[in-house]
């Protein structure tokens, strides 16, 4: 699809390199999206962009530090320079820490505000206003289901998916008169190498929880956000967790989470990098009006 005579669009995926963010990158290319598959390493853009070729789709890719200050115009530049309009944001791009708030590096811990919060953010305030301009198109934002509750041990990543949540309901609120959609999607633990580099994966709550599939996750929310949903909660456990997140005393939810996430020993962490496919089917624009 064009935009008058010059830019097409295309979905702009950001941490598309690797899991839910390559996921739905698959996704939408087999709706016959082109597909701009954003992230750091050139080896995984590259496979990730192999994957969307192979399968008749278009791609292409950009090298980028989501944690630099000018990430969104050099994002927009690019764009431009391939004559292209950002139709579909998906600010899947993101990592989280484990461990006390006063044991962990500072600077890595800030880096999760800036990556999870302010990228996601300035991404969004760059492109949003172009597709209320063009009435279309839309903004998805992975969350999680951390976002409905503060998280010992993972004080900052929890709070910057409550963000996530809080910023994209108000958002879809403001913006779907003008058939324009902003989708939270808030997966529980997902089968990625979110949960190793976190150091999530050693906390009793994620192995209690079940594993979703990225590409179900991938799915629910490109379909989500086609029907213009505000907010995806995929899996039943996911949807539970969330629930209870809700309906719980904070007291008792700041207890029963720390528990769950507190370790015994609490080594040097790593510095994670993490960065959200469905039965092919014809291929349909997603930058048209959602349906009702």
């Amino acid at each position: 699809m064009s935009v008058g005579a010059e830019l097409r669009l295309a979905v702009v995926v950001l941490g598309a390199s690797r899991g839910i963010g390559r996921a739905i990158a698959r996704v939408a290319a087999r709706d016959g999206n082109i597909v701009v598959l954003v992230a750091r390493s050139p080896e995984d853009l590259a496979a990730a962009a192999a994957e969307i070729v192979g399968a008749g789709g278009e791609a292409f890719t950009i090298e980028l530090d989501l944690a630099s200050q000018d990430a969104s115009s050099r994002m927009e530049a690019f764009l431009a320079a391939k004559g292209l309009a950002c139709g579909v944001l998906v600010n899947s791009a993101g990592y989280g820490l484990r461990g006390a708030a006063t044991s962990l590096p500072a600077d890595e811990q800030l880096g999760i505000i800036d990556v999870n919060i302010r990228a996601l953010a300035d991404m969004t305030l760059r492109f949003l206003p172009g597709m209320v301009a063009r009435r279309s198109g839309g903004v998805i934002n992975l969350g999680s289901v951390a976002g409905f509750a503060p998280g010992p041990y993972m004080a900052f990543y929890y709070a910057s998916k409550n963000f996530v949540r809080a910023f994209s309901t108000a958002l879809h609120e403001e913006v779907r008169r003008f058939g324009v959609t902003v989708t939270c999607v808030a997966p529980g633990p997902v089968s990625t190498d979110f949960l190793e580099k976190s150091g999530a994966d050693r906390a009793a709550l994620f192995k209690v929880l079940p594993k979703l599939d990225a590409d179900y996750v991938a799915h629910e929310a490109w379909q989500g956000f086609k029907s213009g949903r505000r907010l995806v909660v995929p899996g039943i456990s996911s949807k539970l967790a969330a629930f209870i997140a809700r309906i719980l005393p904070s007291a008792m939810a700041l207890r029963l989470i720390g528990r769950a996430q507190r370790r015994k020993r609490d080594p040097n962490p790593r510095r994670p990098e993490t960065s959200i496919a469905a039965p092919a089917r014809k291929p349909e624009s997603a930058f048209g009006k959602p349906d009702a």
